[in-house]
């Protein structure tokens, strides 16, 4: 994932679970326990979202680590029996997968497993490692065989090496992350049953702690955690370091130091609530639902339109235009039915696939948007391929006015942690709004402005990256 594509891209899931192993001891019951791999099942489900190309779980089996992984959806991988061939286990981890330059294969899916001479480990990441190449040739210099463009190969072997260095596990991962640079969230799966979680020192990418009578679990999203009956914890803190065996949280500190580099623009990046993140999910004590909802309100203060409806492209911005509807009193109708078995359309690899795939997800209610004034929001506008689709959509079904709103800023900026866009890849940088509300065939355009998406975010408790925005770093 090092490697700089046009894609906007997804943030890849996470996710790690550890049980008790108290079942052993007479009279004790714990429920759930030796199930790992199936909690884990259900929590990929649950983030899904996160990245649609591959998923993967990695289960311990006495003293090894087995895993299985491939491309497609979480359904489609642990089809056939392939969920039931994972080791009854109390500790498991998962990920699900997107690639950055379409040319992802069953190999570069993680979790990756890494053997060393004392042990194993198996490495789940959401991130891009900024200095990836730097880290493989030295690795390679050591003697390190890599097989895969994947940043998690690298990081799995980076832990392994470190561990064979260090001994002591949680120094070794310590050490391993702090060479690291870039944004990332980590679960590392130890032979031994320990499961350590990792985030980066800037809270790029979100990571979260859930915990039941049977353990404990971590998650790119608190959805993943609640969906498994985990009740939600706490995030974990930027920097922070967090193991956890037989269930229990045996050590959390802020162990990694931030890199003051200037190619590096820390904070939580607020795609996470534009876009990324689920609605149900809570990101650094902010609700994504109500991030969104603000965002909407924001955006009537900010936008007022003579208008008879107003309607949101399934699916992030539907709470968007609720707030919009609320704020503005305009009423609030569906105006598409969404084909929920069509993924979503920019992690396709190519603009043809795309396109496709945008003329069969979205489809509009004409009985709703027949003869009416529309006010339609949209969550981002970087290449328009979906955008121009709807609103054409909307025209044929009889809009009489179609007045396009966007609940982010303009996105200009290719940001080296995540939102990788080519510079031409973004109407904002060879078009006015003017131009673009013409290309998009829309009757005005408007996007919410930067102290507007601050406002609506403003609960969230770690400070935010706006680099595609601005080309600046943190703002707080």
């Amino acid at each position: 994932m090092m490697y700089v594509s046009d894609e906007l891209n997804e943030e890849c899931g996470v996710f790690g679970v550890c049980l008790s192993t108290a079942l052993e001891q007479p009279g004790i019951y714990i429920p759930f326990n030796n199930e790992a791999a199936g909690i884990t099942y259900n929590a990929l489900l649950s983030l899904q979202h996160r990245g649609q190309e591959g998923a993967g779980i990695a289960a311990i089996l006495g003293n090894k680590i087995v895993c299985h992984k491939e491309r497609g959806l979480v359904t489609e991988v642990f089809a056939n029996g392939n969920l039931a061939k994972l080791p009854q286990s109390n500790c498991a981890i998962g990920h699900t997968h997107y690639s950055t330059n379409g040319t992802s294969s069953n190999e570069d899916v993680s979790p990756f497993v890494t053997e060393f001479l004392t042990g194993r480990v198996a490495v789940s990441l959401s991130g891009c490692i900024t200095n990836a190449k730097e880290l493989r040739d030295t690795l390679t210099s050591s003697g390190l065989d890599f097989n895969t463009t994947s940043d998690c190969e690298v990081v799995s072997a980076l832990v392994a090496y470190c561990m064979m260095r260090v001994g002591n596990e949680l120094q070794a991962v310590v050490r391993a992350a702090n060479e690291l640079k870039g944004a990332f969230s980590i679960v590392v799966l130890c032979n031994d049953g320990k499961l350590i979680a990792v985030r980066d020192p800037y809270g790029y990418r979100p990571l979260c702690i859930g915990k039941n009578e049977s353990g404990m679990a971590v998650a790119s999203e608190s959805c993943a955690v609640e969906c498994c009956g985990f009740e939600f914890v706490r995030d974990v803190a930027p920097g922070e370091v967090v193991v956890i065996e037989d269930g229990k949280i045996i050590f959390s500190g802020i162990e990694l130091k931030q890199n003051n580099e200037r190619n590096i623009n820390g904070g939580l990046c607020i795609f996470e609530y534009v876009y990324f993140a689920r609605l149900d999910s809570i990101i650094d004590g902010l609700s994504v639902y109500s991030a969104r909802f603000n965002m909407g309100r924001t955006l009537a203060k900010e936008y007022p339109i003579e208008a008879d409806i107003v309607c949101g492209i399934p699916d992030a911005s539907r709470e968007i235009a609720r707030g919009y509807s609320v704020e503005s009193g305009i009423r609030l109708v569906p105006g598409f039915v969404l084909n929920r078995y069509v993924g979503r359309s920019f992690i396709y690899p190519t603009q043809a696939q795309r396109e496709e795939a945008v003329r069969v997800k979205l489809n509009p209610l004409s009985v709703n948007v027949k003869d009416k004034r529309v006010v339609l929001i949209d969550d981002s506008l970087v290449r328009g391929t979906s955008t121009i689709h709807a609103v054409a959509s909307l025209r044929s079904a009889g809009a009489k006015e179609v007045h396009l709103l966007i609940s982010s800023p303009s996105t200009r900026f290719a940001c080296n942690h995540g939102m990788k866009i080519g510079d031409k890849e973004a109407l904002a940088n060879t078009m006015t709004t003017e131009e673009i509300c013409k290309k998009v065939g829309a009757d005005s355009l408007g996007y919410i402005s930067l102290e507007g998406l601050k406002a609506a975010c403003g609960k969230c408790a770690v400070p935010f990256c706006d680099h595609c925005f601005t080309g600046n770093g943190v703002s707080s």
